[in-house]
């Protein structure tokens, strides 16, 4: 890709990430968006598919024998932080900096790899391109990626956009919540009555802080398991006969979701322990694999992602590489810089052509 080419492809990429910003697409109210998106394609000629607010491309030259790459981004975002100083949905560009709700999560990766896509797309590969704008990214929505994967072809490999500086995630940690209860017996507090059971969740909440799963993962390093809620009780005077808590379980890549859930009940007898889903899973994928290589060649680093991402509902290897930084997610001032979106379509272009 020559310089001028590159400054053409920025300039439409930044001019598609203002018209998104500028149109509000919370999670499970993306229809806007995806209304825009679908339109944006097809005026292209990309011939875009859509179910719900998904909507994906695939390069219309024979597949052959290639295997199939997906290059996944979401379009939907977070609801803004009341501590905005900028209009969140007025995309406002000072300097090299876009301001706006989603520009870096995860609108910079998604008009990135779309324009990568459109430049490549009547382009003999490697691998054979499919693009996917997904829905409902934010709150793993039953009408997001899930729904449409079937609908896709077989798909070998996945490149998500997320927000890494572009540099590359080889694995990512998945996500369990666990509902847990505690029983006793209520009683009057000012007597020797009843039965505690807000004592009787201390032992498990103690032991959600310090277990130590066997396996540790080299980029991912070990699972991780957080208490973050708690509620007992329904007034001073009165011993409480049933304790809540909840676990936030972070599972690296040694473990499936089901066996991290066999070791807790092993060690949580007496304790209800319920999973609110099972079916957010950590992702890899090889150090060997020709994506992963490219990438080093490109001078990325490799390293393991705490966040999670659609790779957790994809059920094929996968890797995480995208403008912006994860730690601008979510925030209040949001925003994506003009050159990361620059590199990113360089580097976008060179690793697939490269791999």
């Amino acid at each position: 890709m020559t310089a001028q080419q590159l400054d053409h492809i920025t300039a439409e990429a930044l001019q598609l990430l203002q018209s998104l910003v500028a149109i509000p697409s919370v999670s499970r109210d993306e229809t806007a968006a995806a209304d825009f998106l679908f339109d944006y394609l097809e005026q292209r000629g990309a011939n875009p598919q859509r179910h719900y607010n998904n909507i994906w491309c695939e390069q219309p030259l024979p597949k052959g024998d290639r295997p199939t790459l997906l290059l996944n981004a979401h379009i939907d975002t977070v609801k803004p932080a009341t501590t905005w100083q900028h209009n969140p949905f007025v995309p406002t560009l000072e300097g090299d900096r876009l301001y706006g709700l989603g520009s870096n999560d995860c609108g910079g990766g998604l008009v990135t790899l779309l324009h990568t896509f459109l430049a490549l797309r009547h382009t003999d590969l490697p691998y054979h391109l499919v693009f996917l704008a997904s829905a409902e990214e934010e709150v793993s929505g039953k009408q997001g990626i899930e729904a449409v994967l079937p609908l896709l072809p077989s798909i070998d490999v996945g490149l998500v956009g997320e927000p890494t500086g572009m540099q590359t995630a080889v694995a990512e940690k998945g996500l369990m919540v666990l509902d847990c209860t505690t029983h006793g017996r209520s009683g009057h507090a000012a007597r020797n009555e009843g039965d505690n059971a807000l004592y009787k969740a201390l032992p498990y909440v103690e032991w959600f802080g310090n277990y130590k799963f066997e396996k540790t993962s080299p980029v991912l390093g070990p699972v991780k398991m957080s208490v973050t809620m708690i509620n007992a009780g329904t007034q001073h005077n009165v011993v409480p006969d049933t304790c809540t808590f909840v676990v936030d379980v972070r599972p690296n890549e040694c473990y499936t979701n089901e066996q991290v859930l066999s070791i807790i009940a092993a060690h949580t007898q007496g304790c209800d322990v319920v999973p609110r889903s099972t079916r957010l899973h950590s992702s890899h994928i090889s150090l060997d694999h020709p994506l992963v290589r490219a990438a080093m060649r490109l001078g990325r680093e490799l390293f393991g992602s705490p966040t999670l991402s659609d790779q957790a509902l994809m059920r094929f290897p996968s890797l995480k590489m995208g403008p912006g930084q994860s730690s601008r997610s979510h925030t209040a001032e949001e925003y994506i810089c003009v050159s990361e979106l620059r590199e990113a379509l360089q580097l976008y272009d060179a690793m697939l052509r490269g791999a």
